[in-house]
């Protein structure tokens, strides 16, 4: 334990004093102090909870912790990395909490998760939860706490019922999940008796006031870093987009109401601005906001960007952010190809990239970082070629500025309409095709390890039948290696891994979340996906009794 680390954090909200017969709870993130506090979602969380004169809540990481409880009624995990449920398992067991929710008794806390990975899919790591919270914190945190509070003296099963009554709570072991035998996929998903609800919704909050650093510190992995949340969601709807998809509708927080106000309480307490966002550029007064940014008072300010628009990165963009001490922009442009733009719904051109990269140079930036995607359904070896034409272009058009390519692998996303598609198999092959065909141009390449895309795939599509499998893999490591392992003893009792990574899935199919409502009904990803494929008949490996079709 190093306590000091909290003596550190300047505060920018004010605890209260929690009443003498408040909730005792562990709010918990299953990773390092550094990179926990320096997840957004987390600090509102606990901020949300700790000014609760009702809540006494402490917080947990798994290298520092709080003083905490003898006896926690609640006990809470914020997950925003997948391989983080290794780090939930340990923590639950060092508190001498049982992992498996079925095994917890009266004496013990309700266990609960919230996070973006929950939200996408929470049904890998049901088992190990007694509740998730699904989509914004907003209003769901309070409710789920006053639900909490009405049935505080009840047994286990009564306040599991109650809570299961409040939209966005879902309580997985009120929902029984039949298959078509075990190495198929899911008959159905129904609720356990009478008065649980058929769906659970994802809850959306809809204000004009967004999230913005309840803390600074300069033990966060992004040194004294002040966050202030620009827009939700995003307008592009790329089909692949989980970031889109899930977090509709667009939301931008108001300029003077709610981002002003933030970004100068957080700069009263530092000099180091994040600006977050999945395209912040497309605020309506995003220009503004960067002409107050510009303003001698926030002289010495250090001002950083999430990911971008490519067209609306104007020479102006780029000399405010020379000015406060950003040397480069962030864009994705997911290919070179103009085809497998049109499948994803990418509405960008060559032109426009380099008109990005000349804009950047000329507002004096010192680099710019591409992100692009291997194994993008549709994909021929064809369009890698065309990225590589296109980095060769960007490379002629602005001789000096610094160029890097990062390169993800294709991973379906629930909720979004390319759910029903596998990882490629060839994609590790077509990443080594770009490393070294832009090595030869003399730009860096940084791609995403193809394994953890693999598993990234496994956990994104899989059912709750996967848990006894996680929990396998915990104790053998977290290898790709462990995961084979952990298949091949349990074979027989679920489907292979190529079930959940590389097939393609039938359009009819039981989906494993199809029970937890996202933004957009399936007919309508339905319809999306037969848009994207409009563009070309997508062919991978795929048998014509299975291909997926336009509905």
């Amino acid at each position: 334990m190093t306590p000091n680390l909290f003596a550190q954090e300047r505060l920018l909200f004010a605890p209260a004093t929690p009443d003498a017969d408040a909730i005792p709870t562990i709010f918990a993130f299953p990773n390092e102090y550094t990179v926990g506090i320096t997840s957004l979602g987390y600090q509102i969380v606990w901020a949300t909870l700790a000014v609760r004169s009702d809540i006494e809540v402490s917080r947990l990481f798994t290298d520092i912790r709080e003083q905490l409880p003898r006896h926690p009624e609640l006990l809470g995990f914020s997950l925003s990395w997948e391989l983080d449920y290794v780090n939930i398992l340990n923590l639950l067991e060092s508190l001498e909490v049982p992992i498996w929710a079925s095994q917890r008794t009266d004496s013990h806390p309700i266990v609960f998760g919230g996070g973006p990975v929950f939200t996408a899919n929470p049904e890998p790591f049901a088992d190990f939860f007694d509740v998730i919270l699904l989509g914004d914190g907003e209003h769901l945190i309070d409710n789920f706490i006053d639900a909490c509070k009405e049935v505080r003296t009840a047994d286990r099963q009564t306040k599991l019922r109650h809570l299961a009554q409040v939209p966005g709570v879902y309580v997985p072991s009120l929902y029984e999940v039949t298959y078509l035998d075990a190495a198929e996929g899911i008959k159905s998903i129904q609720p356990v008796g009478s008065g649980i609800p058929s769906e659970v919704e994802k809850q959306t909050y809809r204000g004009n006031t967004l999230s913005a650093s309840t803390v600074v510190t300069e033990k966060a992995a992004w040194e004294n870093i002040y966050m202030v949340e620009v827009v939700r969601s995003c307008p592009e709807m790329c089909r692949f987009c989980l970031a889109s998809y899930l977090t509709l509708p667009f939301r931008t927080a108001s300029l003077e109401a709610s981002l002003i106000p933030a970004i100068d309480r957080g700069l009263a307490v530092t000099n180091r601005l994040g600006l977050l966002g999945a395209s912040v550029t497309q605020h309506p007064e995003f220009e503004q906001l960067l002409e107050h940014l510009n303003h001698p008072k926030y002289d010495g300010v250090r001002l950083s960007l999430s990911s971008v628009r490519t067209n609306t990165v104007t020479v102006r963009l780029a000399e405010i952010l020379t000015n406060r001490d950003s040397k480069s922009v962030t864009i994705a442009v997911e290919s070179g190809s103009d085809r497998l733009r049109k499948i994803v719904n990418k509405k960008l051109t060559n032109d426009e990239i380099i008109q990005a990269a000349i804009n950047a140079k000329s507002g004096g930036l010192k680099g710019i970082k591409l992100y692009g995607m291997a194994g993008i359904p549709g994909e021929e070896m064809e369009d890698l070629e065309e990225t590589v034409a296109m980095m060769r272009a960007i490379k002629k058009a602005v001789p000096g500025l610094r160029l890097t390519f990062g390169c993800s692998t294709f991973v379906p996303k629930s909720h979004t309409p390319f759910q029903w598609f596998g990882v490629n198999k060839d994609a590790q092959k077509r990443l080594k095709f770009l490393d070294k065909e832009l090595r030869k141009l003399g730009l860096e390449f940084r791609p995403e390890s193809y394994n953890w895309s693999v598993i990234q795939g496994l956990l994104s599509k899989g059912d709750r039948r996967l848990s006894k499998l996680l929990e396998l893999v915990r104790h053998y490591g977290d290898t790709l290696g462990s995961y084979r392992r952990a298949f091949k003893e349990l074979r027989g009792e679920l489907p292979e891994m190529d079930y959940y990574v590389f097939q393609e899935w039938d359009l009819d199919r039981v989906l494993p979340w199809s029970h937890l409502k996202g933004p957009l009904p399936e007919a309508t990803l339905k319809k999306h996906l037969a848009e994207a494929m409009s563009h070309k008949t997508l062919q991978q490996d795929r048998g014509s009794e299975n291909s997926l079709s336009p509905v």
